[in-house]
């Protein structure tokens, strides 16, 4: 990913957290809007942080996801396993496509459907794979991360959404598509020069755009989530999200709030970065992206290091996002 200036939901302290995070009227919800969304909260099924921390563990298990090599096979083998475990509809997308530097490499985005018959339908999307090179780190700069916030993450809570959906028993009146973009981390190297006007970051969304897994698919919305699980992460409302889709943004950073994560989801704008929502929304799709990436200092200062292991990554953030994204899909 590159940014663009170089090129149980309620719990019993709800009340004292809606008081402090939305009391000042910040969020845009009137008291009885508050009231409206506590009592749909009530009607969602829980979101276990825990198991969508276990989900990103196995995930760095397999070792760095870099397209390619036995890390990323077995990854793509164990998402897909687990999708149609969970009763989803899953299909693979394979494709080749070049690398920045000239390589070919095999790629592959899962689709998963869930709820196929409804017409009505919800995108959910993240990128599985991780990059092959530390260059922002000062050590071992050749060497592939681990990516446990920077693509595990995404697909970490994504997976545990499609097992709440697998089990609940009241279901959301949307049909829910998951896509898991691959190829998404490889662009050029911090410092490196461009080499055409080609972007080689985001081969996946690229490729899907162009090529949707079924003609003519469309989606009400849809919902990137990208390094969502940092300790201590804030997410701010990307220039490209407010582009295309301030109306979700608006709804989704309301929801945040009202569910006392005000703390996380801040009411403050940040420039555009080129991620897989771009491509999405220039297919026609509406679609934000909940990605850390501050106005004031830009992406986390793990960002494409080493440090992006799972010491990172906090339960407490991956609570934030995914009850706020589960609810969000509830309340269609």
């Amino acid at each position: 990913m590159k940014n663009n200036w170089k090129v149980l939901i309620w719990a019993p302290l709800l009340c004292l957290l809606l008081s402090q995070s939305c009391g000042s009227g910040d969020s845009g919800l009137s008291e009885e809007e508050l009231h409206a969304l506590k009592v749909a909260a009530e009607d969602v099924p829980a979101f276990s942080a825990d198991s969508a921390y276990q989900y990103i563990a196995q995930q760095v298990a397999f070792g760095p996801r870099v397209p390619m090599t036995e890390g990323h096979a077995r990854t793509r083998d164990w998402i897909i396993a687990t999708l149609e475990g969970f009763g989803l509809q899953v299909q693979r997308q394979d494709f080749q496509a070049e690398t920045h530097d000239g390589l070919t490499w095999d790629l592959t985005n899962i689709i998963a459907k869930h709820n196929p018959e409804a017409k009505k339908r919800i995108l959910l999307a993240a990128h599985w794979d991780t990059r092959r090179v530390a260059d922002k780190d000062s050590e071992r700069m050749d060497e592939p991360i681990d990516g446990a916030n920077d693509g595990g993450s995404g697909v970490g809570i994504l997976m545990e959404i499609a097992r709440v959906l697998s089990t609940a028993e009241r279901q959301p009146e949307v049909g829910i598509d998951f896509i898991f973009f691959d190829g998404e981390d490889d662009g050029e190297p911090e410092g490196s020069r461009l080499r055409s006007n080609r972007v080689f970051w985001c081969l996946g969304s690229q490729h899907w755009a162009k090529n949707p897994h079924e003609p003519g698919y469309t989606a009400f919305y849809g919902i990137l989530l990208d390094m969502v699980a940092a300790r201590g992460a804030r997410f701010y409302r990307e220039g490209h999200s407010m582009q295309y889709a301030k109306n979700i943004v608006t709804k989704v950073w309301n929801h945040a709030h009202a569910l006392g994560f005000s703390d996380y989801f801040i009411l403050r704008d940040a420039p555009p970065i080129t991620d897989d929502h771009l491509y999405v929304n220039q297919a026609g799709i509406p679609m934000i992206d909940i990605v850390e990436f501050s106005p004031d200092f830009g992406f986390g200062s793990y960002h494409h290091t080493h440090a992006d292991n799972m010491d990172l990554i906090d339960k407490r953030t991956i609570r934030a996002v995914g009850e706020t994204v589960l609810f969000t899909l509830y309340q269609e």
